[in-house]
């Protein structure tokens, strides 16, 4: 494992990364961005490791896929084990129980005690696609309801559901159709301000749904309980329950988008537990395989049963290795109770940054949950969330923006991230702020 402590041995980006950059310049295509580029050779824990020997503190987790820690010891056993035994089979050809020991930790763990069904796929993008034509299917109507500041994915579907134009959706048009949006109850953004904003946010919600597309049209509700791109965004309280029971009441499957949210990040197993929602279905990546690509949707039985034989699957589905590290990683966020180190991890986190907003006017917001926290800067733009990040990458801290307006600081540490590094990654912070704002 790598010792976790921060140390810089160049400037960051030191000689070798810059070397590779433009390699990279040469080599991929420009539309592939990259938001620090420091080139990684290795990480574990909360410490990533660049060409140059640089070791960097981890506020990113990779968009939140790396929660239990990069290289997690179980999860790179039971790899190296699996690629001993077959790599790729398909599973709609010749089955593994690997896939299936997965689907059934998932029709376990997500909301609800009904009986369950899943289907692994391998993207976030992929999941959410697959809920849609599963909602579609089972209901016999088109109409889909997404909300403002959502990010469901890049496939020509999921940039429809997608709220923000660039650079996810410009110029990339015609989206996919009956794709209906509603507002977000966005405390902080909210005209009225955050005491109406669950009240306003519902009538709006309903009027919109009820006037414009039509109860009977829609298949369902599409909900990241936690917005992630849009900037972090925990609804105001009270609101996603309200919408849950409008759905139930009208036979309108409700979809909880748990791809950034899930496996523990917001120190639960799923941030739709915080809110008292119970998905129709839920889909699930990032974080369920500790960095190998599989994703998933799960649901009620006879939501998901009621697709025809062969109308769900894909080739790489499930691939074997990535199912294996799935279930690696599922028993480490149990052994180690990752939910409770989310909730250890916002309890430190969450009153500097709070300090942070009490000394500069230029923070407007803190909030999240468990491990998933942001502060949004009240000035629309990128200025200020662009340049604390620049400042914190300056000095080893790997961090992320957001948000609808990219005014947004956000925070993903893993989870197996130590007290000490937690600190001085928020020490970095603090210097960053006195630098910048």
């Amino acid at each position: 494992m790598t010792e976790q402590r921060r140390v810089l041995r160049t400037e960051i980006p030191g000689p070798r990364s810059r070397e590779l950059q433009a390699r990279k310049t040469a080599a991929v295509a420009s539309g592939v961005g990259t938001t620090l580029p420091v080139y990684i050779e290795r990480a574990s824990g909360g410490i990533a490791v660049d060409a140059d020997g640089n070791q960097l503190i981890d506020f990113g987790s990779g968009i939140a896929v790396t929660s239990v820690g990069n290289s997690a010891p179980r999860v790179v056993e039971a790899v190296h084990k699996q690629v001993e035994d077959f790599t790729h089979t398909c599973f709609m050809i010749t089955p593994y129980e690997e896939y299936v020991a997965v689907a059934e930790r998932l029709n376990e763990l997500t909301p609800g005690s009904h009986e369950k069904r899943s289907a692994l796929f391998n993207s976030g993008a992929e999941a959410v696609e697959n809920a849609v034509k599963i909602a579609r299917h089972h209901t016999g109507r088109q109409a889909i309801v997404a909300f403002d500041h959502a990010y469901h994915g890049r496939t020509n579907l999921t940039m429809a559901l997608t709220a923000k134009n660039m650079p996810y959706k410009h110029r990339f048009g015609p989206f996919a159709g009956e794709i209906h949006r509603v507002p977000m109850a966005y405390p902080y953004r909210w005209p009225g301000g955050p005491d109406v904003c669950a009240d306003q946010a519902y009538a709006a919600f309903t009027q919109s749904v009820e006037t414009q597309v039509g109860v009977d049209n829609v298949a369902a509700v599409i909900v990241e309980p936690i917005q992630g791109e849009g900037g972090f965004i925990v609804p105001a309280p009270g609101f996603l329950k309200r919408v849950a029971d409008w759905c139930a009441e009208r036979d309108v499957l409700l979809i909880a988008d748990e791809i950034q949210t899930g496996f523990c990040r917001t120190g639960d197993w799923f941030a739709s537990t915080h809110e008292g929602i119970v998905p129709d279905l839920i889909t699930t990546a990032k974080g369920i395989a500790g960095g190998l690509p599989l994703a998933a949707v799960t649901g009620r039985v006879e939501i998901m049963d009621s697709v025809h034989v062969g109308g769900l699957g894909g080739t790489y589905g499930g691939n074997p290795i990535a199912c294996a590290a799935a279930l690696a990683a599922i028993e480490t966020m149990r052994a180690d109770d990752l939910c409770a180190a989310a909730q250890r991890i916002e309890a430190t986190m969450r009153p500097r940054l709070e300090a942070l907003a009490a000394k500069y006017e230029a923070i407007g917001d803190v909030r999240g949950r468990g491990a998933m926290l942001a502060v949004e800067f009240a000035e629309r733009g990128s200025a200020q969330a662009a340049a604390m990040a620049a400042a914190c990458h300056k000095a080893g801290l790997i961090v992320l923006t957001a948000g609808t307006f990219g005014n947004v600081l956000r925070f993903l540490p893993p989870l197996v991230i130590g007290a000490d590094l937690l600190t001085e990654g928020l020490d970095i912070l603090d210097a960053a702020a006195g630098e910048v704002l």
